[in-house]
């Protein structure tokens, strides 16, 4: 990255700083208290803030996904490592999706909890868990070859 780019970077990422601070100063004035039982001054203090947060939020990431696509179509060796772990994502995922159920969640006591009924909800929310440890189990299992090929050096 060339000076002046960093310098401008470097500008912007002050300036969202201190506006960021002067919210936060002025929440930290106005006290917990008066913000939970007042709702104009809720509206006033803490509803720009949250405004601030949610267009930066939005902002990096628009940034980063557009960045990183042009990174991706300028490196097409970068790109087809991409797509292979992506590929490699999905049939995990649809490993953990024919494993899940999508039976009704229970108590201990054998009563269906609310909201936990049987059906396509129940069967993402398993696959999401089973996902996990799958992906989990895989980074232990990497994790454990490399301590044992560092013990071994």
């Amino acid at each position: 990255m060339n000076k002046k780019l960093s310098k401008i970077l470097t500008i912007v990422a002050g300036l969202i700083g201190l506006v960021a601070f002067y919210f936060f100063i002025r929440i930290v004035m106005i006290g917990d208290d008066t913000i939970e039982t007042d709702a104009d001054v809720q509206a006033s203090i803490v509803s720009p803030f949250i405004s601030f947060a949610k267009f930066i939020l939005i902002a990096t990431a628009v940034i980063s996904v557009v960045f990183s696509l042009i990174n991706l179509v300028k490196n097409p060796q970068v790109l087809k490592r991409t797509l292979i772990g992506l590929g490699a994502l999905a049939v995990i995922l649809v490993i953990a999706y024919s494993v899940s159920s999508d039976a009704a969640v229970l108590d201990v006591s054998g009563r269906v909890l609310e909201d936990g009924e049987a059906g396509s909800i129940s069967k993402w929310v398993s696959t999401g868990i089973n996902f996990s440890f799958i992906l989990g189990a895989i980074g232990l299992v990497f994790f454990l070859l490399d301590f044992i090929k560092g013990l071994a050096k």
